[in-house]
């Protein structure tokens, strides 16, 4: 490896502050800078005395994961509650050795919003105002919705009453498995850039991580570093060949990250513009004249989303962030069936790969959702990455022990006990497993999982539940899905929905029907690529429990329109709320109505265009207004209930 650039060449804060888990005695950060800082946290509540805080160990645990990269994760006990629904400006004051002090204002001037000397947080006990949404590919052709939730958020940014308690990430906040080629070019100078650590690679035709970024096959041929023998060929198409999708999506894992260098450098390059700044641009490979095309494609979508990140990140910085994990923020159909998690664990290059991605989450976000329960991780994680070799190479034992810890790992949902409760769900990592059928789609969450949410929801009023696949989805899409499934093309549809496993979605059923669970349930999902509202009642209860789903997506990210329009057209024939066809299946023994958006033109009830979505709720935790603000500036879409739902 060439030896990066010296850290005094770089600015001290590379990615961040990002704001996470907010309370009044409670304040969550996320941060990384070139070097490890000496930090201050600077508060102003509006109409309150300031406090500065100075954090010391006990408040800022620093990971490295390069020669110029620490992740700083900013845990804070306060003695002394903050205000609630106030405005509280704040500052990261970094210290240099000299005593020099340089806050936000001077290291990332552009998280301040016009006539603004700080970024500002508020810490709020309801949820009762929530942003969210999910599926953001930097190299799709459309806007960003992040980017364009700062240009919702500004002219309400003074006032607390009409800011939104938190921005929820509800799955797919970065694409490991789908990569452009200039962005891979751009993570490979990143890394070389920061001195991000490498890794020794086992049960591919490379040994470690430099010959992989070197090698040929680095670009758009990732499957061809599996070794060819025939015992990986069904490796090659489930998890590197990129599967074809042609019902629903085309999916490229041709440039699938591989090292825990690449996805962290993906994350900095998300969040941030800095790392964009302080690397030269990428040239193109000699490629053959398709490939050439695509890069170019790839690139002036890339240019875009680069020019749109100073109001992403502004984003970040000024509202609570939850996030949670889907398939596309580890691999496409990650844990999709109990034969894919065999194929894929039972294999060390593939499992090192999903093990990478994992751990990048849990260190940039799994960990600001619920800081308390990754602490003994993290002490290993800590460990292990304070200590290269020669070669500025981590251990690979222990990279590979702690991968197993974390594919162990079942804390990774948790708990807002706001008004309403947020419960957010993990519909990843516990499985309802067909153990007679194995290439069968397993259920999204386990039999004991499901159990754990009954419990959480009892004697709850209302309940606001994340789950990043809709619980009720477009049914014609959930047929022609159960159709392949049947066929053995589970993989080539996503063929992943709450109804495909018969226990899951009974025993969800009988969640909601119970006698001590909410009245009012919103669900928040993501996922499909496109939006939609559905208001849903459940039968055979003896008190009926009206449910709200609602789905954004994406952030920035599309379904194929015309094909959409039609999946669209062929559901409102075939499944509408007094279809027969409806009792062949699981709605047999549910009231599903379409909100209606307000822009529609041919009668339609899903909306197609990447954005972020926002909900207002009434004291009984039921919708008031649901909104998808469309990324490209045009006016927001709202989904009105039809008239016998008003």
């Amino acid at each position: 490896m060439i030896l990066p650039t010296p850290s005094s060449d770089l600015p001290p804060v590379l990615a961040g502050p990002i704001l996470r888990r907010l309370e009044p005695q409670r304040l969550v950060l996320w941060l990384v800078g070139s070097e490890p800082l000496s930090l201050s946290l600077l508060l102003k509540p509006a109409g309150a005395a300031s406090q500065r805080l100075d954090l010391d160990d006990t408040h800022c645990r620093i990971v490295p994961i390069g020669l110029h990269a620490h992740i700083h994760l900013i845990d804070v006990e306060l003695d002394s509650p903050l205000p609630s629904e106030t405005v509280i400006h704040y500052d990261l004051i970094t210290r240099a050795a000299d005593g020099q002090e340089q806050g936000i204002a001077n290291w990332a001037p552009h998280l301040l919003h016009d006539g603004e000397p700080l970024p500002s947080m508020e810490l709020s006990t309801r949820t009762d105002n929530i942003m969210f949404g999910s599926c953001r590919k930097p190299h799709h052709a459309s806007k960003d919705g992040l980017a364009h939730a700062d240009s919702v958020l500004a002219p309400h940014i003074a006032d607390s009453q009409a800011r939104p308690a938190l921005l929820m990430l509800c799955g797919d906040q970065v694409y490991a498995d789908d990569v452009a080629g200039p962005m891979l070019a751009t993570i490979h100078a990143l890394i070389q850039r920061l001195g991000l650590f490498g890794e020794y690679l086992e049960g591919a035709v490379v040994s470690d991580s430099d010959a992989l970024y070197r090698h040929p096959a680095s670009y758009y041929q990732r499957a061809d570093l599996l070794p060819a023998f025939k015992s990986n060929e069904d490796l090659r198409e489930r998890f590197f060949g990129g599967v074809e999708k042609p019902i629903f999506t085309t999916s490229s894992a041709h440039n699938h990250l591989v090292t825990l260098a690449e996805v962290l450098a993906m994350y900095l390059l998300v969040w941030s513009p800095i790392p964009w700044r302080i690397i030269p641009d990428v040239q193109v490979p000699p490629f053959d004249p398709k490939h050439q095309n695509r890069w170019q494609k790839e690139l002036q979508a890339l240019e875009v989303f680069r020019q749109e990140l100073p109001r992403a990140a502004r984003t970040l910085a000024h509202l609570q962030t939850l996030m949670i994990f889907d398939d596309h923020d580890v691999t496409d159909d990650w844990n999709l069936s109990a034969k894919w998690e065999s194929t894929a664990y039972g294999h060390p290059f593939s499992r090192r790969i999903v093990g990478n991605a994992l751990a990048a989450y849990m260190l940039c976000q799994g960990w600001g959702n619920r800081p308390e329960v990754f602490q003994n991780v993290l002490d290993d994680v800590t460990s292990w990455t304070s200590t290269t070799d020669e070669h500025h190479r981590l251990a690979p034992q222990t990279q590979d022990a702690i991968i197993t810890q974390l594919l162990a790992f079942q804390q990774w949902d948790y708990v807002l006990r706001t008004q309403p409760t947020l419960i957010v769900l993990d519909t990843r990592t516990r499985r309802w497993h067909r153990r007679s059928l194995p290439n069968r789609p397993s259920g999204l969450m386990d039999w004991e999982s499901l159990i754990e949410l009954q419990h959480e929801l009892l004697d709850e009023r209302s309940a606001i539940i994340v789950s990043p696949t809709p619980m009720f989805g477009v049914k014609l899409i959930e047929v022609i899905q159960s159709i392949c499934t049947y066929a053995g093309f589970a993989l080539t549809v996503d063929a992943e929905n709450w109804m495909a496993h018969p226990g899951a979605a009974n025993t969800m059923l009988n969640i909601f029907r119970h006698s001590r669970t909410p009245g009012n349930y919103v669900i928040l999902s993501g996922d499909v690529h496109y939006s939609f509202a559905y208001d849903v009642k459940v039968r055979h209860s003896k008190e009926m429990p009206h449910i709200w789903q609602i789905t954004s997506s994406g952030i920035k990210n599309e379904f194929p329109r015309r094909l959409l329009d039609w999946l669209d057209r062929l559901n409102r024939w075939l499944y509408s709320p007094r279809s027969p066809l409806n009792w062949f299946t699981q709605r047999r023994d549910l009231s599903i109505t379409p909100r209606l958006p307000d822009q529609r033109k041919r009668g339609e009830r899903v909306w197609n265009g990447s954005g972020m979505g926002q909900i207002w709720l009434d004291e009984q935790g039921r919708p008031a207004r649901i909104l998808q603000h469309n990324a490209d500036g045009t006016p927001a879409t709202e989904f009105l209930p039809t008239e016998s739902e008003s």
